[in-house]
């Protein structure tokens, strides 16, 4: 069994995504937003997001991978889900949980180009600097900056598992 050290408690989670729904809700109060969310680890950030926001949105997942069962990423992105909505003119928000290396974040920049979308911004639940590789600009972000460590909880994951807990803790391996 893992050891967690309490990392964010619930209440403090749900403080920072109500402040930043409610920048996105006047940011965006006149536009045809769609949020991405990406997937696995995105969900529940998202969906507690989308829930505070006061506009109307669209939502769509994408599907990635770089982890596996490891806790570093292989640097080659998985894409087993791909967008299922038109976005061509529409102001797209993706969201993340936990922005990392940057990889993933930067190839999905560049795979939504494609589709001819008005804008393209980025939220993100958690921002780890300490394995990041591509420079990645976080226009939205639950301002919660992580050092070092393994986080699982709240969406995040460890070989799948962990996902389901309420907070999010470090894990200890």
């Amino acid at each position: 069994m893992h050891e967690f050290i309490l990392f964010l408690k619930k209440d403090v989670i749900n403080m920072k995504v109500a402040e930043v729904a409610r920048r996105i809700s006047s940011d965006y109060r006149d536009s045809e937003l769609v949020l991405v969310g990406v997937l696995k680890g995105a969900f529940v950030f998202m969906s507690d997001l989308m829930r505070c926001l006061t506009i109307p949105v669209e939502v769509d997942f994408v599907c990635t991978s770089s982890y596996g069962s490891d806790t570093r990423s292989s640097g080659k992105i998985n894409m087993s889900k791909e967008l299922s909505i038109d976005i061509k003119d529409k102001d797209v928000l993706i969201v993340e949980d936990i922005v990392d290396t940057g990889i993933t974040l930067d190839f999905l920049v560049k795979y939504l180009k494609f589709f001819g979308p008005k804008s393209i911004k980025i939220c993100a639940m958690l921002d780890k600097r300490e394995r990041r590789e591509i420079d990645i600009k976080t226009d939205y972000s639950c301002c919660h900056v992580v050092e070092s460590g393994f986080l699982v909880g709240y969406g995040l994951d460890y070989a799948e598992k962990y996902r389901n807990l309420p907070e999010i803790y470090q894990l200890k391996l």
